[in-house]
C-alpha cells in the first residue's frame, strides 16, 4: 500500500513571495508489499542449458534422450560432455606433450562426430544443439571435469544416467555422479536405466518431501512451482515415509507401528496445507496436487504413488557449509535409487 505524505506549509514571511512549487510527495512503500514484491516469480528465462554427460565410444543413448524429452517440453540448447581421465600429473606430460596434445585434438574431433550423430539418432532438433555441440576434457578427476565443463557452458543442469548394472527403470549412480551428489555447483538430472519416457515432453512436475520440516526445502520447491507455472504442467507436491507395516510381526509391535504411521500421517496432511498455501501463494491459478505415499521402505514409498511417462520427479538438497552446492545425504541417496522416474536434484539457492 502506498502512502502519500504532503508536504509541510509554508511558514508565513513578512513580505510575501511567489509560493515554490510544491515537492513531489515521498512514496513509503508498506513493508508487506515489498515482500510481497520479493515473492513474485522470476520473469521467463531464456533456452535450458543441458550438459549431457556421453560416453566417449559409448552406446547408452539415456542421457540425450532425457535431453529430447525436455526439448520437447521448453527451449533447451544441448551441448554433450566427454572425458579422458590422465592418471598422471601434467608434469609427466614435458617429454610427450606436443604429441598427446596432437591425440586429444584427434579424439575431441571423433568425440564431436559421434556427438552429431547421437543427437540425429535420438531425434534432437538442431535448433536446440549448441554452436559448439560437444568438449572433451582430460583430467585427473571426472566429477571436476563435468563441473567446469557445466561452468564454461554456464549450465543450468549437468544430464547423467545410470550405469549400466542397475535394474531397468532404476538408477544406480556410477562413481562421478556420486561425488556430484555430494558436491555440485549445479542442478543434477538422473536419468533411470531405459525410462520410458512420454512423447510429449514433461506432462507433470512432482516435488518430493522427504523431511519432516519442509521449510528446508522452501527454495526448491519454490523452483519447481515457477518450473511448473512456466512450462503449464500440473504439480504434485508428495511427502513421502519409508514407514510401512511390513516389518511388523508381533501384534504389539504392529499398534506401535499403527501409532506411529497415524502420528506420522496427520502431520504430513497439515505439512502439505502449509505447502499448498505458499505455492498457491505464488501461483494462485497453478494446477496444485498433493498426497502422501508411505510403505515398506523407499521402494515401497515409490510403489505406493501412480507413476506416468511424463512425470519429472524434482528433489532439494542441503547447502554444504557457505557454498551453494548439492549435498544429498544418505535419506536422499537411497530414495533416488528406487526412483520409477527421471529424477532433478536442485542446488541450494545461492546467497
Amino acid at each position: 500500500m502506498a502512502v502519500e505524505v504532503p508536504s509541510p506549509p509554508l511558514r508565513a514571511e513578512a513580505t510575501p513571495e511567489p509560493a515554490p512549487d510544491p515537492a513531489p510527495p515521498i512514496i513509503l512503500i508498506d513493508p508487506s508489499e515489498l515482500m510481497a514484491r520479493e515473492e513474485q516469480p522470476p520473469t521467463a528465462p531464456g533456452p535450458i542449458r543441458l550438459l549431457v554427460a556421453i560416453e566417449p565410444g559409448g552406446s547408452d543413448t539415456e542421457a540425450i534422450n532425457f535431453a529430447v524429452w525436455l526439448s520437447r517440453t521448453a527451449p533447451v540448447k544441448v551441448r554433450a560432455v566427454g572425458t579422458f581421465q590422465r592418471p598422471w600429473p601434467i608434469s609427466g606430460l614435458s617429454k610427450m606433450a606436443g604429441r598427446y596434445e596432437e591425440w586429444l585434438q584427434r579424439q575431441s574431433a571423433k568425440y564431436a562426430k559421434q556427438v552429431a550423430k547421437t543427437f540425429r539418432n535420438a531425434g534432437l532438433e538442431e535448433e536446440f544443439w549448441d554452436d559448439q555441440i560437444s568438449t572433451f576434457v582430460d583430467g585427473p578427476s571426472e566429477a571436476t571435469l563435468l563441473c567446469e565443463a557445466a561452468d564454461d557452458f554456464n549450465a543450468d543442469l549437468i544430464i547423467l544416467a545410470s550405469t549400466p548394472a542397475a535394474p531397468k527403470g532404476r538408477f544406480t549412480p556410477g562413481t562421478s555422479a556420486d561425488a556430484l551428489l555430494h558436491s555440485s555447483p549445479h542442478h543434477l538430472g538422473l536419468v533411470p536405466r531405459a525410462a520410458k519416457l512420454s512423447k510429449r515432453g514433461v506432462t507433470r512436475l512432482n516435488f518430493a518431501l522427504l523431511e519432516s520440516d519442509h521449510q528446508r526445502d522452501h527454495d526448491a520447491l519454490m523452483f519447481t512451482a515457477d518450473l511448473a507455472a512456466q512450462w503449464e504442467v500440473p504439480l504434485r507436491v508428495l511427502a513421502f515415509s519409508p514407514m510401512g507395516l511390513t516389518d511388523a510381526n508381533d501384534a504389539l509391535r504392529l499398534d506401535l507401528h499403527r501409532d506411529v504411521n497415524d502420528e506420522w500421517h496427520e502431520y504430513a496432511l497439515s505439512m502439505l496445507d502449509r505447502v499448498r498455501d505458499s505455492v498457491l501463494h505464488r501461483h494462485e491459478s497453478l494446477d496444485l496436487d498433493t498426497g502422501i505415499a508411505a510403505g515398506g521402505g523407499w521402494s515401497g514409498a515409490h510403489g505406493a504413488v501412480k507413476w506416468k511417462k511424463g512425470d519429472l520427479l524434482m528433489l532439494g538438497s542441503q547447502p554444504v557449509g557457505a557454498f551453494s552446492r548439492v549435498f544429498v545425504g544418505s535419506t536422499e541417496a537411497e530414495f533416488i535409487r528406487h526412483a520409477r522416474v527421471p529424477v532433478v536434484v536442485s542446488a541450494p539457492k545461492a546467497g
